[in-house]
């Protein structure tokens, strides 16, 4: 998420939680105490797929805090619930609001979420966010499907200890973007007629956003948008047999030679602009699944 559209709350951080088959599957039994159903994806609402979240018919919302080992929402525009019923006809559960490592967070604590998600039977993951754009030639309100990553985070949610249960020590990072699930999102966007790019998301700490020389640094490593989440989600999925689907809304243009400040009111009607267009291709791809 760019971090300009997003206002953080006084808190306290939240103590370490260990990334381990027994604590993913304890809160996982929390929610099937409320909901039972095994859901055929997970998805993460980023900036952007607020509309999303109206368009599910949710059986059951468990707030966060009634989870064990999952952060307190610290961001105004993040909910903090995680929703659960259908979408498309499909039995699906959402994380209205995710964690960033800006807020403070071990990359540990911001994607313990995932290994619920994985435990309670989700074997595909959506997520999306908001982005900066680095392609000259797309423009602020393009969406983008995620083909690959950078991670520049210097860290990894898998750092420490490995639990087997969980996943391998090494896992393989080839594909971490499903061929399938990007071919099945190009069909919807073009059976919709929407306009999908295609490119490489680069993940930054934040929050502060970046300088003339880092975009220029960023395009010439082959990143087409930069953003402060997604990818560390998408290594702990990956890591526990998840398959990944990425979309990306652009909501600014960082070309270095024609930067200009960034304005929060800018950066929310551009995504909320693109956001039908996203709504319509997670629906299309979890109806096809």
């Amino acid at each position: 998420m760019r971090a300009v559209d997003t206002v953080p709350r006084r808190h306290e951080t939240a103590p370490a939680w260990a990334h381990t088959f027994e604590n993913a599957h304890a809160c996982a039994e929390v929610v099937r105490t409320r909901w039972s159903r095994t859901p055929i994806a997970a998805i993460i609402l980023g900036t952007g797929l607020g509309g999303l979240a109206a368009c599910l018919e949710v059986e059951e919302t468990v707030p966060y805090a009634e989870l064990p080992g999952f952060p307190p929402s610290t961001v105004e525009s993040h909910a903090g619930r995680l929703l659960c019923g259908t979408l498309a006809g499909r039995p699906v559960v959402a994380m209205q609001g995710r964690f960033h490592r800006y807020e403070g967070y071990s990359l540990q604590q911001a994607t313990f979420p995932v290994r619920v998600l994985r435990a309670l039977g989700a074997g595909t993951l959506v997520v999306s966010n908001a982005c900066g754009g680095l392609h000259p030639l797309w423009r602020a309100g393009d969406v983008m499907l995620i083909a690959d990553h950078i991670n520049l985070l210097g860290d990894s949610p898998l750092v420490g200890p490995n639990d087997d249960a969980l996943g391998p020590r090494f896992p393989d990072m080839s594909e971490p973007y499903d061929m399938r699930l990007r071919e099945l999102a190009r069909g919807v966007a073009a059976s919709r007629r929407i306009e999908l790019r295609e490119g490489v998301y680069a993940a930054v700490v934040g929050p502060n956003l970046e300088t003339r020389a880092e975009y220029r640094m960023l395009r010439t490593m082959g990143a087409d948008v930069v953003g402060m989440s997604t990818v560390p989600e998408v290594i702990v999925a990956v890591h526990g047999g998840m398959r990944v689907v990425g979309l990306s809304i652009i909501t600014d243009q960082c070309l270095p030679d024609a930067l200009v400040p960034a304005r929060l009111e800018d950066i929310l009607a551009v995504a909320a602009g693109a956001e039908p267009a996203l709504t319509t291709i997670v629906q299309g791809i979890v109806e096809r699944l």
